[in-house]
């Protein structure tokens, strides 16, 4: 059973992780162009822009706040996540979009469910939406990767709406696989999106039943 001290030690790491990947992302989205910003990402009909806004809004908006728009949207989180992430990225410009990720590195936020190593997903999984959808080459750290790989359960897979019966998914380039049956391969953070219900573009993914969770040319 682990100690306090074990715990607490365990807690920095996830910290500090969280801090990295916005600082390192925030940097990132300093250098990309207006074109860019305007490319759909992997997330469900965002644009980058749209993604990188949601991406701080629990930094931006207070719990009262939020509930407010919750009761707009007559209690659809999905309605109410789209409606705030769409207004601010047409808010804000995309410097302070990116800002608003750097300045808040160690900002205490974290989603309703899962603590700091759902926040450290959050960022990590929005990031990939967005490198991914753009072709560029970033290599999540496999410390922070291994942090989320090891999250992964089927109640976590339920809720992105992930079925994952019969497979096992199996990283390229690290020690690590889940579950068993048929294997669907690939790098280690492109299955971490796979966990978190998005769909790759084509070749990302290797194994026969890859094709579930790859994108169609028309992006669906």
């Amino acid at each position: 059973m682990e100690n306090a001290t074990t715990r607490k030690g365990k807690l920095t790491v996830v910290r500090d992780a969280i801090a990295a990947e916005r600082r390192e992302l925030a940097d990132l989205f300093d250098t990309l162009s207006d074109e860019q910003w305007n490319e759909q990402s992997l997330c469900g009909g965002w644009r980058v822009r749209d993604v990188v806004a949601h991406m701080s809004t629990g930094f931006r908006h207070s719990l009262p706040a939020t509930l407010g728009e919750l009761v707009k949207a007559r209690g659809n989180l999905h309605r109410m996540t789209d409606r705030v992430a769409r207004r601010d990225a047409a808010a804000h410009s995309t410097s302070a979009l990116a800002a608003f990720l750097r300045d808040n590195a160690h900002h205490p936020w974290t989603p309703p469910v899962g603590g700091p190593a759902a926040a450290l997903g959050h960022d990590v999984v929005h990031g990939l939406d967005i490198t991914v959808a753009l072709g560029l080459d970033r290599r999540v750290p496999e410390d922070r990767l291994r942090i989320l790989l090891d999250q992964i359960r089927p109640s976590g897979l339920r809720f992105f709406g992930v079925d994952l019966d019969g497979l096992r998914l199996r990283a390229e380039d690290l020690d690590w696989s889940y579950g068993s049956g048929s294997p669907v391969s690939g790098t280690a953070q492109d299955l971490l999106s796979l966990a978190y219900g998005r769909k790759l573009p084509a070749g990302r993914l290797r194994g026969e039943p890859s094709v579930r969770f790859t994108r169609r040319a028309d992006g669906a």
